[in-house]
């Protein structure tokens, strides 16, 4: 049984902003129903660049839930480059602190609130590029190196507590080990040899494009009536469907080519064509 501190059921109890902004500035989904955890987190942004308003939908533990509630608390009124700085430490001492192994919670939080943030500015979120480690719960090895130099991570066990990484069918433990010698001996003035790059398998490749669309490029185009669909991946040849506003839209083009193609090839592979569904 966990020990939870009074704030943190405070929250899970009865947690603030619940529910989802329409026509947010900045979407946030981290995290996967099927590992779990899931949060989904939605921000207002008026011209001065201050947080309006932040609301959150989580499928999770307590401590998810309680995570959620907080961090839309901590943003509101708070500016983006101040929001920016927030770590996963700050929302797990909002709380008073949460259990070891339910810290991975609190990095759910700010994952969420870098992705709102990142979907409002139009930049690409650099742990996007890393190369899966923990196929169980969709973990990349950029996400584990964050988390070991953030939080000082000295064991296996703690990269697990952080990011859940090795907690399902554990075939990535050695992976772990490697990437966790590799970031000591970084920090300690060492250069570590460089991660050789592994060809992106079609699976892979699928989830990446299907992430994206999800993430940034269908909640951008919905702001405008507009949807989209993906029908295919073939090769480097990516087939969507356009929906409402952009199915008849004279710019229809343009946005598959300036803005889907290009959004896909800066995050998941710069090969990539996009096409049209007839």
């Amino acid at each position: 049984m966990w020990e939870y501190t009074d704030t943190v059921q405070d929250h899970f109890i009865n947690p603030r902003n619940v529910g989802e902004i329409e026509r947010a500035d900045g979407v946030g989904n981290v995290g996967s129903l099927a590992c779990g955890d899931a949060l989904r987190l939605t921000i207002k942004v008026d011209a001065n660049q201050v947080i309006t308003d932040a609301k959150f939908k989580t499928f999770g533990c307590a401590s998810a839930i309680a995570s959620s509630s907080v961090l839309t608390e901590m943003i509101k009124g708070m500016k983006l480059e101040e929001a920016k700085k927030l770590t996963n430490d700050d929302i797990a001492k909002a709380l008073g602190g949460l259990p070891k192994e339910k810290m991975h919670c609190s990095v759910m939080g700010r994952e969420a609130l870098e992705a709102a943030i990142a979907n409002y500015t139009g930049a690409i979120l650099p742990m996007a590029q890393g190369e899966v480690v923990c196929e169980c719960f969709g973990v990349t090895d950029l996400e584990i190196i964050r988390a070991i130099r953030e939080n000082s991570l000295t064991s296996v066990e703690d990269i697990t507590n952080f990011t859940k990484a090795g907690g399902g069918c554990g075939k990535c433990e050695g992976k772990l080990r490697a990437l966790l010698a590799e970031t000591a001996a970084g920090a300690a003035g060492h250069t570590p040899s460089a991660p050789k790059k592994k060809r992106m398998t079609t699976l892979e490749k699928i989830k990446k494009i299907e992430e994206v669309i999800e993430r940034e490029i269908k909640p951008n185009l919905k702001k405008d009536g507009g949807d989209i669909q993906l029908i295919d991946v073939d090769g480097d040849f990516v087939t969507v469907s356009l929906r409402g506003a952009c199915a008849n839209c004279s710019s229809a083009r343009t946005t598959l080519k300036e803005y889907v193609e290009k959004k896909l090839r800066e995050q998941v592979l710069e090969t990539l064509i996009v096409e049209e569904d007839k």
